[in-house]
């Protein structure tokens, strides 16, 4: 698949998606997500996963609307560098991984490396920026072309910026947007919620301001 990993082809489009990424939970890291598109539709979940103790969790799972299992997500260890690995559906024991993730430094914050393996082209991604502040882009590390973007999500009838709970995934056309959704879910696990400030506005995302 030239351009990005493929899990579903339901979720690679022509055109560029914008989808919006809701925390489930405001109270722990990684509780779990609700996914939409624009016209309000839901298209990802996942559950909890974990509560207060969801970094000492192994496996995160990515699941369609109807709830199909579409990638788990399964932390690698010993790591210092906190590497990840993605498998496609439900992992089964002795199935390969497809994609490998992991921190580009033990000390820095601001690049992480993502790995496709074999069949699936073995092509690498970079992921630059700081996903605390809902702000980074996941470029080709040969072409430097940015395939998808975490964004902060501005309410459209007050421009007002939202609460970091609720945030923009922008796919680029051609990448499967399911591959971007998962490294969304790794990013949290690694990173977590570090700067998301008390108070701020949270709003459920409806077809009117999505």
């Amino acid at each position: 698949m030239k351009g990005g990993l493929l899990v579903d082809d339901e979720f690679i489009h022509g055109e560029e998606t914008n989808l919006t990424v809701r925390k489930t939970s405001l109270f722990f890291s990684g509780d779990g997500f609700t996914v939409y598109d624009c016209k309000g539709s839901l298209v990802f979940r996942v559950d909890s996963y974990g509560g207060p103790n969801n970094r000492d969790t192994d496996e995160v799972v990515l699941m369609d609307a109807h709830g199909r299992c579409l990638l788990t997500l399964r932390r690698k260890r010993p790591s210092l560098r906190r590497r990840w690995e993605g498998y496609l559906g439900e992992r089964t024991d002795g199935q390969k991984p497809i994609f490998g993730v992991r921190r580009s430094s033990i000390i820095g914050r601001n690049s992480v490396t993502v790995e496709v393996y074999a069949e699936y082209e073995c092509s690498e991604y970079l992921i630059e920026g700081n996903f605390g502040q809902r702000s980074c882009t996941v470029v080709e590390a040969e072409t430097r072309r940015k395939v998808a973007e975490i964004r902060r999500k501005v309410d459209a009838s007050t421009n007002v910026m939202l609460g970091k709970d609720v945030f923009s995934l922008n796919v680029k056309a051609g990448f499967d947007g399911a591959f971007a959704m998962g490294l969304v879910l790794v990013l949290d696990q690694i990173y977590g919620d570090d700067y998301v400030g008390v108070g701020e506005e949270q709003v459920h995302p409806s077809a009117v301001d999505l």
